[in-house]
């Protein structure tokens, strides 16, 4: 699941960074097949091997992780096919141009603010997986699950090390970093599938019920996390990708889709990403939790790292040490380049160079910090509460403008930088349901759709009151 580098890689790899500003050209249009594989090679990515293990630190049952995935990404698939797919070959437009449309400047100056420090802490993340592989030969002392702070000097060094050797590359260019990322791609998947395989055979798993029972009823979750249910995992896989699809940054790679229905493509990607990839890195954390240190680790009542280093090494050796590296490498990579044309936006007189620069310096410093891996389910829950209540926006106006009355573009056709009824919409459904989420515990990813729908509305009803005072004047 890499949540950073659709735009570009279909701006620049196929287009050239083309059409920023236009709709894009019917000689331009591209055919279903160039969406299966990007979205089959860029989920199985180094968040992957993360967040099977902790699906298993949350307690699930076998029944809620299978059936469950089964479902959520389904949910996902069809989102970016009917939502997603569908507004993006209508306008042909990408996010931020859309946006800005509607918007006006200066709130999309503060999206892509938030969006920009988002990636940085999702890259710093990828750089804390590549360090648990890249300090093997070291005896690094491995990140705890409930460590926020570094372990120590070693740690530090190596982290630091591979932040700046990934934040130099990806200041060389989206060309660069694409073509990198289109040949590791299926080795990466390769050696998930190899992973899984391996690790059914150091569990004695010989049958269906053997495979079922690895998981059974579920446990109580680890300290420091949360239990996981059946509606859990469903929500969470589906907004998994919320700033994608409900959130429409995908309007900026369906774009080039010839026909909406390449929105099924998605498919592969969940598929293949967060099904096969997030079942096989859990069974690897499976094999490890029988483990003598793991079982230490429980009897004094703590809970076992998670280090998809060592866990790969153990399966399928320095093979697996490659595939952890090169899977934190193009997930941490686009995601930084990314994060630095977010900030070059704010910032146009800095060079791209820079801008990649501060972003992966940004990205380094959470690095250090082993909480951003630890805790990735919660982040990338965050991540697309936050932002998805944007696409909203451009949902409800798309499908429902003429009905409530309202003229689509506002921000354009007004001429105005702030359009305040997008601002306010977003502020109160954000507000309330991340209230309720920690007044009442309940699970970020429950409220999401929520404060989706309550987005939405509240921009009809606000452009409709806002737009009729303008009129009016």
């Amino acid at each position: 699941m890499s949540l950073a580098n659709r735009e570009e890689e279909v701006i620049e790899d196929i287009a050239g960074g083309e059409f920023e500003r236009r709709p894009v050209p019917q000689s331009k249009l591209k055919g279903w097949k160039s969406f299966l594989g990007m979205y089959a090679g860029e989920h199985a990515a180094g968040t992957e091997f993360m967040i099977g293990p902790l699906f298993l630190t949350a307690g699930v049952s076998a029944f809620d992780l299978i059936i469950g995935l089964l479902l959520g990404n389904l949910l996902a698939v069809l989102s970016w096919r009917f939502l997603t797919a569908e507004i993006a070959v209508q306008n042909r437009l990408t996010l931020y141009y859309q946006l800005e449309k509607i918007c006006g400047k200066k709130l999309v100056t503060g999206y892509n603010l938030a969006n920009g420090i988002l990636f940085c802490f999702l890259a710093g993340s990828m750089i804390t997986v590549s360090a648990t592989a890249v300090g093997i030969p070291f005896d690094m002392e491995m990140p705890k699950l409930t460590d926020t702070m570094p372990n120590g000097a070693t740690w530090i060094i190596i982290v630091i090390v591979v932040g700046a050797v990934i934040s130099l590359i990806a200041s060389k260019g989206y060309d660069t970093v694409s073509k990198a990322a289109n040949w590791m791609s299926p080795v990466i998947v390769l050696a998930f599938l190899a992973c899984g395989i391996v690790a059914l055979r150091q569990l004695n798993v010989s049958s269906f019920a053997d495979f079922w029972a690895i998981w059974g009823e579920g446990s109580e979750p680890f300290p420091g996390q949360i239990k996981y249910t059946f509606w859990h995992v469903v929500i969470w896989s589906w907004f998994a990708n919320a700033a994608m699809h409900i959130g429409m940054s995908d309007l900026s790679v369906f774009r080039f889709a010839k026909k909406a229905s390449s929105g099924w493509m998605t498919a592969a990607g969940m598929y293949v990403g967060h099904y096969m990839a997030w079942i096989a890195a859990a069974l690897l954390y499976a094999v490890y939790l029988k483990s003598p240190e793991a079982l230490s680790f429980i009897n004094n009542g703590e809970a076992p790292p998670v280090a998809p280093g060592p866990l790969a090494n153990n399966a399928i050796g320095i093979f697996g040490i490659i595939a952890v590296v090169l899977a934190g490498w193009t997930t941490a990579n686009p995601t930084i380049y990314r994060a630095g044309l977010a900030f070059q936006a704010i910032v146009p007189k800095l060079s791209t160079f820079w801008v990649t620069i501060i972003a992966g310096t940004v990205a380094t410093i959470a690095g250090l910090f082993p909480a951003f891996a630890m805790k990735l389910l919660g982040f990338v829950a965050l991540y697309g509460f936050i932002l998805a209540p944007f696409g909203a926006v451009i949902v409800f106006e798309h499908f429902f403008a003429k009905r409530a009355g309202i003229s689509k573009n506002y921000a354009e056709k007004a001429g105005i930088s702030f359009n305040m009824a997008v601002f306010l919409a977003w502020l109160i459904s954000f507000g309330l349901f991340y209230f309720i989420s920690l007044q009442f515990g309940v699970f970020l990813s429950f409220v999401t759709l929520p404060a989706w729908l309550l987005c939405g509305l509240l921009f009809l009803v606000l452009s409709k009151r806002m737009q009729k005072k303008t009129t009016d004047l």
